[in-house]
């Protein structure tokens, strides 16, 4: 099966420039609840017409809910599915396990895909997708071919992967850093990109150590398809329909051809957008410094030739004859006229006229009436086979036949352009359920063993959480802490490749034997592999708690725990009903970002993961720790510390079983010091945040 050919089009006009240059199918928004709430979306009219516009013409069209929402915003997503499911959109893009929630129950018939921003990086990931009920997953952007293809073989679900177009710095999904320093969430769909904005590295020179170049895969599309991949998509429904079209167009080519662009393609490519040029580092394993890049004014000179030649692609009343058509027609002497069409999708129409008369002269041949009837010129469709069948000696005029050629087609045409029959179904939040009316517990979440001093444990916490590794490293210390009352939980790495996950095992295995029972997963495929190892189970951060119909989904998960967002406000977290305990951060350094490509490497310009922790200070001087994760990998960390230390009755009786502590650059003295006052109620000295939980996000 050919890969199909995804565009992405932030208008109207963008969904033409992409079907006529050749894509298969469509992605864009409509409404609030969209990645791209920026761009400017399809509006009520348009939607319906356009998912007819592409219906007609044999183009599958996925349209984005793929944010994260409230309780409160949840009856306006589920207007938004009923009117997607009536209208006939071929599936929706979906991040939010509420709202997948929402689809399930509403429109049990229509497809569902699991965002990009779901971090479905290995496959455990994509199994768990499936078992929740997406038909199809768009894999992180950081993975490499090896991994694409164990994913893409094994999962039996369809998978997607981005081709071209912007790359995140951060794994799409785990990304904060707009929404704590600046209030717009990338969750939400409205990113300030602070990424691309220059920092310096241990007080070095300012530089754009965050802001990758974007990708270009137009080479690797055979690799793709061989790996089994059913979807290759083009990032882009902020930029402009030349944009589209061009960018489309070209690779519509090369899946057709089966051979890489040429150079001049190629060229044009860079030219309509890049930032500096491309890369292709994270499917072909090559990471490092030749990333990165950003969009300079040469950049954008180069587009300003390009658009003209890319309109010409889409402008005008042309049609591309796309839908297949066979054709049977039929003149007896004595009988009506009749003439039968039927498309490749099994759409059918007939009409018939008056009967031929006797031939004056000349009588009609049957090549002329297949001539007639093949002028299908103006239309979405082509002759594809046409019958004809007539008794000699008849006179057939071609205006007769024409007329029934353009009432089959017409009829064809209204068939096509109506939207599929689906059940619909009906939802209800459900009642809400008793929540947790005393003070939550403690937690402390350390990264370090050292930290854990008699000081800091002596303020008895409920749970300590600790890096799996550490864990590993320090069993006996892990099993006197259980020995004590105090639970472990062993925190897993947030982002693990299935060449990754035997360690990480073992390492749990041994845990387990230690009498730790409890483990911290931050996203699906890890609550997927934990069910299977026993373990109580305990939701991160990570998995973007944000709705009460979330917190369901991830009970029939298996969860005992989850983490409330910390992108909500402390009403929105009073607004849930817990169907799981729940716990928020109230203090620590709150994790903006995980990268797969070493800023640590970048800025040293060598391997000082183990000399940490680095930072990254912006121009206003604030300084960003960034620490070293497994394989390779960094966390950036917000510059001040978030404190409620003094506000404790502000979250004491909103629904929360344990109030976590984040203790990560500091010293095992500075970690009880920050102990004592939660317990004393007092606030912390030097400069905090309050986070989000006041002012909330965008």
């Amino acid at each position: 099966m050919a890969l199909e050919l995804m565009a992405p089009a932030g208008s109207f006009e963008s969904v033409v420039a992409a079907v006529r240059a050749g894509a298969d199918a469509i992605y864009f928004g409509a409404g609030d609840f969209n990645a791209r709430r920026g761009a400017k979306n399809l509006s009520a009219d348009e939607l319906p017409e356009a998912l007819r516009y592409c219906r007609l013409r044999d183009v599958k069209t996925y349209v984005t809910v793929n944010t994260l929402l409230t309780d409160r915003e949840l009856p306006g997503a589920a207007e938004l599915i009923r009117t997607l499911n009536a209208a006939g959109a071929s599936a929706v893009i979906v991040q939010d396990l509420g709202v997948l929630r929402l689809v399930k129950a509403l429109a049990p018939d229509l497809p569902v895909h699991a965002s990009t921003q779901m971090t479905v990086h290995n496959l455990a990931g994509a199994l768990a997708c499936k078992r929740l009920g997406f038909s199809r997953v768009v894999l992180s952007r950081e993975l490499p071919l090896d991994q694409i293809r164990f994913i893409t073989q094994r999962c039996g679900v369809e998978t997607e992967v981005f081709c071209h177009g912007a790359l995140c710095m951060c794994y799409s999904g785990q990304c904060y850093l707009s929404a704590v320093i600046g209030g717009r969430s990338g969750n939400r769909g409205l990113c300030a990109q602070p990424c691309r904005l220059a920092y310096g590295f241990d007080g070095g020179k300012p530089q754009e150590y965050l802001s990758l170049k974007d990708l270009s895969l137009a080479t690797h599309l055979q690799e793709l398809e061989e790996a089994g991949v059913a979807c290759v998509k083009i990032e882009g429904r902020m930029k402009r329909p030349e944009y589209t079209a061009l960018v489309t167009s070209i690779y519509k080519k090369a899946i057709q051809t089966g051979a890489a662009p040429s150079p001049e393609e190629l060229q044009q490519l860079q030219q309509v957008f890049s930032r500096s040029g491309f890369t292709d580092g994270y499917f072909t394993g090559r990471t490092g410094p030749q990333m990165f890049g950003t969009r300079s004014e040469a950049d954008a000179r180069a587009a300003r030739p390009l658009y003209a030649q890319a309109r010409k692609i889409y402008e005008g009343d042309r049609e591309a004859p796309c839908i297949p058509v066979d054709l049977s027609f039929t003149a007896l002497r004595g009988q009506p006229m009749t003439l039968a069409a039927r498309d490749k999708d099994g759409f059918s129409y007939e009409t018939e006229a008056p009967a031929a008369e006797e031939a004056r002269t000349r009588a009609t041949t049957q090549a002329e009436v297949a001539q007639n009837l093949s002028k299908t010129g103006g239309t979405v469709f082509f002759a594809r086979r046409v019958d004809v069948a007539l008794d000699e000696g008849l006179r057939i005029p071609a205006a007769s036949v024409n007329a029934m050629r353009r009432q089959c087609l017409d009829g064809i045409t209204s068939q096509r352009r109506l939207a599929p029959k689906r059940r619909e179904g009906e939802w209800q939040p459900g009642p809400r359920r008793l929540e947790p009316t005393a003070p939550p517990g403690r937690i402390y979440q350390v990264q370090r063993v050292e930290q854990l001093s008699a000081a800091l444990l002596v303020t008895r916490p409920e749970y300590i959480y600790l890096p799996l590794d550490q864990c590993a490293a320090h069993l006996d210390r892990c099993a006197a802490l259980e020995q004590a009352g105090i639970r472990v939980g062993a925190v897993l790495p947030r982002i693990l490749f299935d060449s990754q996950w035997p360690e990480a095992l073992e390492q749990l295995e041994a845990c387990k034997k230690a009498g730790i029972t409890a483990a911290v997963c931050t996203n699906l495929g890890q609550a997927h592999l934990l069910e299977q190892v026993g373990m109580e189970l305990r939701g991160d951060f990570g998995l973007n708690v944000m709705n009460s119909q979330c917190l369901k989904e991830l009970k029939a998960l298996g969860l005992q725990s989850a983490t409330a967002s910390f992108e909500m406000t402390f009403p929105q977290i009073r607004d849930l009903s817990k169907a799981l305990e729940l716990e928020a951060i109230v203090y620590g350094r709150l994790p903006l970002m995980i990268f797969e490509n070493c800023a640590i490497r970048r800025g040293a310009g060598h391997c000082a993961c183990r000399q940490g922790p680095h930072f990254l200070s912006d121009k206003t001087g604030r300084q960003f720790p960034l620490m070293a994760e497994p394989h390779c990998r960094n966390t950036l960390y917000n510059s001040e510390p978030l404190s409620l230390s003094d506000k404790g009755k502000d979250y004491a009786h909103i629904g929360l079983r344990w109030a976590r502590l984040l203790f990560t650059i500091e010293d095992a003295e500075e970690c009880a010091a920050v102990a004592r006052r939660y317990d004393q109620g007092t606030a912390l000295p030097g400069k905090i945040t309050r986070g989000l939980y006041y002012r909330g996000v965008q």
